[in-house]
């Protein structure tokens, strides 16, 4: 799987860790659909924190399409929501902007 933290890196994850990443999914989303900025804070941090701990850093030379897409460390509720309600909109987007992964 690979990953990218917005703002930042692609990661690639073992399958092992892709399924772990995706058990910490569903408290990040609660906290999205509940407005609870300090949970979404928190969970945020510990999907980057591991993605930054199990990932593989991919080059930046390297073109790959990502798997998933999380959210920038200092993103807001808002922000997040914003970016889950453009979807796949807002990865085009980000795309055609020529994002480098820095």
């Amino acid at each position: 799987m690979i990953a990218r933290i917005m703002t930042e890196n692609q990661y690639r994850l073992t399958d092992e860790d892709a399924a772990a990443l995706d058990q910490m999914d569903d408290p990040l989303h609660a906290a999205i659909e509940s407005g609870d900025e300090q949970a979404f804070a928190a969970e945020l941090e510990k999907v980057v924190a591991f993605v930054r701990e199990k990932g593989t850093v991919i080059p930046v030379e390297e073109v790959i399409p990502s798997d998933v897409i999380i959210p920038a460390p200092d993103m807001t509720v808002a922000e997040a929501r914003q970016y889950l309600q453009k979807g796949d909109e807002a990865v085009a987007a980000e795309s055609a902007l020529g994002d480098s992964g820095e």
